[in-house]
């Protein structure tokens, strides 16, 4: 249990120094390929359609993506490749 303490006083620390402008925090980003959006689609058996309204992305945008004309931004990327493996829990998340 110290060491979570230790661990947490540490990370405070580091927040309070960054906050005082006397630290720079380390920026992580993660970045991979676009993801095939016209597998994933496909493989859920969805026209365009359907498939940009059941998970939020505008029409034009996957009418692009599909051919290459254009690539999803990082944050598509990321809900792509978790469509992509795990779409029940997307839309389970997503239901209202």
């Amino acid at each position: 249990m110290k060491s979570t303490f230790d661990g947490l006083m540490r990370a405070l620390e580091e927040v309070k120094a960054h906050a005082q402008g006397t630290s720079e925090l380390p920026i992580v980003r993660v970045e991979f390929d676009a993801p095939d959006v016209l597998e994933i689609r496909k493989g859920l058996k969805l026209s365009q359609v359907k498939f940009a309204g059941l998970f939020g992305f505008s029409l034009p945008a996957v009418r692009a993506w599909e051919p290459g004309k254009r690539e999803p931004d990082i944050s598509a990327r990321h809900y792509l490749r978790v469509i992509e493996r795990n779409p029940k829990a997307v839309v389970d998340a997503l239901r209202v």
